[in-house]
């Protein structure tokens, strides 16, 4: 008699909810400014792709909706966001914002950055691999997973992302979680001022499954291993062009 095939369970996630937490309180406005800008630099709403609406938006950060309005304005003056009427109508994301705006290129700032990256991103797989990813956590993964393998070259960048911010979240420290999500978007403003490279995309999506598999095995330190060599790729190509 045949197997039935085991359906996997159902993919529910909020790629949203690594950024768009409670602000702390004193800085509401400034640290509203500064996650909606990390939304928009992360590619969670695509450029075309509509915000939440402002009552949701506000309750996620835990703010008015006049102090809402107020960081929705900057990113408004600066280009990265119009608002539409009608039926169809919301605040839609118009273009990212221009290659590293607010993060100088200098050798000790780059260093920097890659290095607390690594850290991040080998405990991350680490702490995966030890949890044992199962049921929705380990479909979560698979999934964004064959969302990078599926990704049109404009838009791997945003697939890549989530995939690493799964494993973030799935690691079980919300801090490490926030973190990751800060750093990543000041990487992209870097990623975005470098050629995408088609063999660099396949080397990458090589690694994915790879980390996917040790992380779901679980392989913890073939999982840790194989993030530090995935990292440590990236870094060669930015010290590359931008050293």
């Amino acid at each position: 008699m045949a197997e039935r095939a085991v359906a996997e369970p159902a993919v529910a996630a909020d790629p949203l909810g690594t950024v768009l937490r409670p602000v702390r309180g004193g800085n509401g406005f400034e640290e509203a400014v500064e996650r909606l800008l990390q939304v928009v630099r992360l590619g969670l709403v695509p450029v075309g792709g509509r915000l939440p609406a402002e009552r949701d938006l506000a309750g996620r950060l835990a703010i008015s909706r006049v102090t809402l309005r107020e960081a929705l304005r900057v990113l408004h003056e600066q280009g990265l966001i119009e608002s539409r009427r009608g039926r169809q109508g919301g605040t839609f994301v118009r273009a990212a914002p221009p290659p590293g705006a607010g993060l100088p290129v200098d050798a000790a700032g780059l260093e920097d950055l890659l290095r607390f990256r690594e850290v991040l991103e080998v405990g991350a797989a680490g702490l995966c691999a030890r949890a044992g990813l199962t049921g929705a956590d380990a479909a979560l993964l698979r999934a964004r997973l064959r969302d990078t393998g599926d990704a049109a070259i404009d838009g791997y960048r945003r697939a890549d992302t989530l995939f690493h911010l799964a494993l973030a979240e799935l690691s079980g420290s919300p801090s490490l979680a926030r973190q990751y999500a800060a750093v990543r978007a000041r990487l992209n403003e870097l990623l975005d001022g470098i050629p995408m490279l088609i063999r660099n995309i396949e080397h990458s999506q090589a690694q994915h499954a790879a980390l996917t598999a040790a992380v779901l095995t679980p392989d913890a330190p073939r999982a840790e291993a194989l993030a530090r060599a995935h990292t440590s790729a990236t870094a060669s190509l930015l010290r590359g062009f931008l050293s």
